[in-house]
């Protein structure tokens, strides 16, 4: 009777949740290479804009409540409806953690960080700019 309510259930309780497609942003600054790129056979890590800080394998997390994606660099994007004009692209982690997530969530670790902060532009596209020192303490330090 057992087995019988198992396979019964089997199809409503163990379905993996389909990964989204990976996002695609248009920047407002055009550089030949971008994160994720190849170059002579090496990844290409980060550009110019990225802020590179040394994790250790330290954990960051999310600053605030919000989303976080994958790009098609195979870096993680995260946004927020709490600051909806910015995203944030976090490189170089390890087993990423993607879709809906709280304030200090950990979004993942690994050996160094490739941090980048995008505003959004009239024309729909993003424009790299400096991040706040403030949101990167906030990425970088548990709540």
């Amino acid at each position: 009777m057992a087995l019988l309510l198992a396979v019964l259930l089997l199809p409503l309780g163990c379905s993996q949740p389909v990964p989204e497609p990976p996002i695609t942003l248009k920047l407002y600054q055009s550089w030949e290479l971008q994160p994720g790129d190849t170059i002579a056979g090496r990844r290409v890590l980060g550009g110019l804009g990225d802020i590179s800080i040394a994790l250790e394998g330290n954990n960051v997390y999310a600053p605030f409540r919000g989303k976080t994606q994958r790009d098609r660099g195979n870096c993680l994007i995260f946004s927020s409806p709490e600051v909806p004009a910015y995203l944030f692209r976090l490189c170089g982690l390890d087993n990423p953690r993607f879709g809906t997530v709280n304030q200090g969530d950990a979004l993942g670790r690994g050996r160094s960080l490739q941090f980048a902060a995008l505003r959004k532009q009239p024309n729909g596209t993003w424009a790299i700019v400096e991040p706040a020192k403030e949101i990167l303490e906030r990425t970088l330090t548990p709540l």
